[in-house]
Formats: structure tokens, sequence, C-alpha cells
């Protein structure tokens, strides 16, 4: 087993609250905090989806860091996932406009794939 019922049950949760703050964020825009936290929870999602989030996010942030490109195919999404957020973190101020939601919806639809497919071979307990 890959990840256990813990870890599949937070990363499906952080996956629900993102879509969830995500969705309010668009109809309010007043609301645009939730989509810093929105987007820290879709990476909290996969991370908790591969095993132990805070040693993957480390992992994670040293290669964004030091400016490395990984060898790994996993770890090369997670790295892109990461670079992509904090861009979109850095711009969040300055627009929401349509292709800020775009970029949004694809590293969404991207993490969501992720944890499914690594949820999906986790045994029901």
């Amino acid at each position: 087993m890959l990840v256990d019922a813990y870890q599949k049950g937070w990363a499906l949760r952080y996956l629900r609250e993102a879509i969830d703050e995500i969705n309010i964020a668009r109809k309010d825009s007043r609301a645009f905090n939730l989509l810093l936290d929105a987007l820290k929870k879709i990476e909290m999602a996969v991370y908790c989806s591969l095993g132990e989030p805070l040693l993957i996010e480390n992992i994670v942030e040293d290669f964004v860091e030091r400016d490395l490109m990984p060898r790994g195919p996993i770890i090369k999404h997670l790295v892109e996932i990461k670079k992509t957020i904090k861009r979109l973190e850095n711009t969040l101020h300055e627009r929401l406009d349509n292709t800020f939601f775009r970029e949004l919806d694809n590293i969404l639809s991207i993490a969501s794939k992720i944890v499914d497919l690594i949820t999906s071979l986790c045994a029901e307990d």
C-alpha cells in the first residue's frame, strides 16, 4: 500500500476544500484571499497522497530554492507544481483574470489526477 487511509483522507479533504474555496472566490472577488489557502491545499493534497507531507514538501522546496531540475518524473511534476503555485501566489494581488483562473484550473486538474491515481492504489480499509 502506497498511502494509508489517514493520508488518503487528508489528501481528499484538502482537494475538496480547495475546490470549494476556488468556487467561492470565483463568485466573489472580495474572497481572493481564499485562493492563497486553496493553492496551499492543492499542494498539500498531492503531498499527503504520496506519503509524509512535510518531508516531501522539504524535498520539493529544496529543488525549487536551488533551482535544480530533478530527473525523476514524479519529483519533476512536484517541482513544476510548486513553481506554478509560487508564481500564482506572487501574481494573486495583481490579477484575477481568466488567465489566472485557467492556470489555477490546470494545476488543480493535475493535482487531482495525481491524488486520484495514488489514492486509487490504496487498499480500502
